[in-house]
């Protein structure tokens, strides 16, 4: 039997599924977490084979005796992830310090995770990337600001999303920002565009068996900064030119036997960079997407994400095969808007549509929203009025 350690297992919620499909699948799956046994979910609980509770998850010598706990009492470790951004660099620490192969290692974590490091693979794709500057000087960014022009978009080179991200449009705003002496952010011009994701479950010879995306409504960064209502939806399979890109993409990185989350730039408008409705390279997440975006996967494909990973750890390949395909639509609400119609109405409007309705945790709201209905639609434009009767206000 195969150990496969699972990092903080419990969260997202929604995390629990990968280990059921993991121990369906026959494998002994070890748990590492600082949630109290008795917190964890019935179903969790039933998907672990044991449990190892640290005091905390970001005391690295801690999770270090719990890795070392489980290898002494069932053998080597085949398998040790998170599939959650946070801990990447955790997990890739962990593999390599107990020689785990299936994954990757500190060698491998500049490239995949510093923005700045992703271009080099991008342009090995054949993919476009805006042109940037690691900040440093307030010389060094008029410079880079001369040849781009206003505005400029700033954002730590090695962070996750829209997280402390901020768009410069003049001398004032970049003097603003280098008063608080940022340390490792990339400064990049701005690009007019929207979100297009790529998703996929990649097997160990780096071909994908399953793919999926995600299109954004609005631009995430504005999203965040202006305490927004966020809303997306998932493709039952990917645009073809996302496809073609994400698959040239895990070429580039050298993807295997993993879950990704790639993102692109759809430009709205000819710039600089290349010409309206093209494909530009934003940033690769070696993970699932986060939150309930596994669950919208198999909403809009009538399948089961967390079983066709598992199968493909497992064996290589699943039989699990989409089925009927919708629009999956996440619509997310803040908290203290002025909605015209209130969760009832919405609840009644909608029920027949309506797949799952989310109080997203604290530390996701920020690019997601308060409270998400999240519900399937056969056309665009059923899914478009949906959008704008949850997001309307009085």
């Amino acid at each position: 039997m195969k150990n496969f350690i699972f990092i903080s297992p419990n969260f997202p919620a929604n995390y629990w599924k990968f280990c059921r499909e993991l121990k369906n699948d026959g494998f002994n799956v070890l748990g590492i977490g600082d949630c109290p046994y008795d917190n964890l979910s019935l179903e969790l609980k039933n998907s672990l084979n044991e449990y190892y509770k640290v005091s905390s998850l970001e005391d690295y010598g801690a999770v270090f005796r719990a890795v070392a706990f489980f290898t002494f009492k069932y053998g080597k470790i085949d398998f040790l992830e998170s599939n959650n951004e946070y801990w990447l660099e955790r997990d890739a620490r962990l593999r390599t310090e107990f020689n785990i192969t299936t994954g990757f290692h500190i060698k491998d974590m500049k490239r995949v995770k510093y923005k700045s490091e992703m271009k080099k693979s991008y342009k090995k794709a054949g993919i476009k990337v805006a042109r940037h500057y690691l900040v440093k000087t307030l010389a060094g960014c008029k410079k880079f600001i001369k040849e781009v022009g206003y505005p400029v978009i700033v954002k730590p080179d090695n962070g996750v999303g829209a997280e402390a991200t901020y768009k410069l449009k003049n001398d004032t705003d970049l003097l603003d920002f280098l008063a608080k002496k940022p340390q490792g952010y990339i400064m990049e011009e701005y690009l007019n565009a929207v979100v297009n994701s790529y998703d996929a479950i990649v097997d160990f010879e780096g071909n994908p068996v399953f793919e999926t995306g995600l299109v954004e409504m609005g631009d995430l960064m504005d999203i965040v900064n202006s305490n927004d209502n966020s809303c997306y939806y998932y493709l039952n399979e990917p645009l073809d030119d996302v496809r073609d890109a994400g698959r040239r993409t895990l070429k580039a990185f050298g993807v295997k036997n993993r879950f990704v989350h790639f993102e692109f730039f759809r430009l709205l408008k000819d710039q600089h960079i290349g010409r309206k409705g093209e494909v530009v390279a934003l940033e690769v997440n070696m993970r699932p997407a986060g939150g309930c975006s596994p669950d919208m996967m198999n909403y809009a494909n009538s399948t089961d994400v967390y079983k066709i990973w598992a199968d493909t750890i497992a064996y290589g390949k699943t039989n699990v095969k989409p089925q009927e395909k919708f629009y999956c639509a996440y619509a997310g609400r803040r908290n203290g808007k002025p909605f015209l119609y209130s969760e009832q109405n919405i609840v009644d409007r909608y029920k027949p549509y309506i797949k799952q309705i989310w109080h997203v945790p604290d530390a996701l709201s920020g690019c997601m929203g308060n409270l998400s209905f999240i519900a399937n639609f056969k056309t665009k434009k059923e899914m478009t009025d949906f959008f704008d009767e949850v997001t309307k206000e009085i």
